[in-house]
């Protein structure tokens, strides 16, 4: 088992994402933003830079963030599609280049317009996800299905409907605890009720690969099933069933990645100016790293012994 985040929570500058990681004594990035840009759309030279940094600080990159198939995304969209097909195929030489074996995609967003589900819609959300997962087949690598603001994160019998119809090993979930939160659980008949994150947690346990650690309280609804208003916290002092889930993940031998995605806001100190955009800066870093720690402490109290 092993901790990782997405750095870019601590800074978009990758020079702060290694002194993060480093601090909490961590080995690895979940490299999602650099600067405005990712893995994929950055320069050579760029990429050059980066692979030199990672080198001298001893950081791998063990998970592309990327917006492949996301929440932006529209199934119907060749334009989208081949957006996704591109920044893959970007990526996948970068990734060999850095040893990442895991890519975070997605299953395309929820249309305003028709039924998301529908037979015909759901083929070709398959048949994409097919052509993504091929090609990350193909080049060795995995694609991490996350539970997000997209087909198969609208509930737990949505992403096991892709686990029936993407059949490639190469195909795995990362399930992130926070998105049930502020997401839909698209069962049955309306009115939908917003999900329960143990629930969908324990429908798809046995098929998890990596989790992404985050965690808020849902404060307000909004009308149409337009996303509700969520105040992000700290991890296991929300309704994201942080520490059950976590305690039931040990117990059940789980022996992969950790990573937070923290989404809190930068805590400030009582006597601080908060429109000092240095010291902004300053605190933002100092948010991820407290995350960090405390969720290492969570750890400990679900019964994990760190080495």
């Amino acid at each position: 088992m092993y901790l990782t985040g997405f750095a870019d929570e601590a800074s978009r500058d990758v020079d702060s994402q290694i002194k993060a990681t480093l601090e909490l004594g961590w080995k690895n990035i979940e490299l999602r933003a650099i600067g405005d840009k990712n893995l994929a759309s950055i320069s050579d030279a760029e990429f050059e830079t980066i692979c030199e940094k990672l080198c001298q600080a001893g950081i791998h990159i063990n998970c592309f963030g990327s917006n492949i198939a996301n929440w932006e995304k529209s199934p119907r969209s060749k334009e989208d599609f081949d957006a996704s097909i591109k920044e893959l195929a970007d990526a996948i030489p970068r990734m060999h280049r850095l040893g990442t074996k895991l890519v975070r995609g997605m299953s395309f967003k929820i249309l305003d317009d028709e039924r998301f589900d529908s037979p015909e819609l759901e083929k070709i959300i398959f048949e994409k996800v097919n052509i993504l997962t091929k090609m990350c087949e193909d080049a060795g690598i995995i694609y991490g299905h996350e539970n997000c603001m997209n087909y198969g994160g609208q509930s737990h019998i949505h992403t096991l409907r892709l686990l029936e119809n993407i059949k490639s090993d190469n195909f795995k979930l990362i399930f992130d605890t926070g998105n049930p939160i502020f997401t839909f659980r698209r069962i049955g008949t309306e009115p939908y009720a917003l999900q329960n994150a143990f629930e969908f947690y324990k429908n798809v346990r046995e098929y998890i690969y990596y989790v992404h650690i985050k965690d808020g309280i849902t404060t307000k609804m909004n009308e149409n099933y337009e996303r509700p208003e969520t105040n992000y916290t700290f991890a296991g002092e929300g309704s994201g069933f942080v520490k059950q889930i976590v305690t039931d993940l040990l117990k059940n031998n789980y022996d992969g990645g950790f990573s937070i995605e923290p989404h809190t806001a930068v805590v400030f100190h009582e006597d601080d100016n908060q429109e000092d955009s240095e010291l902004f800066i300053r605190r933002k870093f100092e948010t991820y790293i407290k995350y960090g720690r405390d969720f290492e402490q969570l750890l400990r109290d679900c019964g994990w012994t760190l080495s």
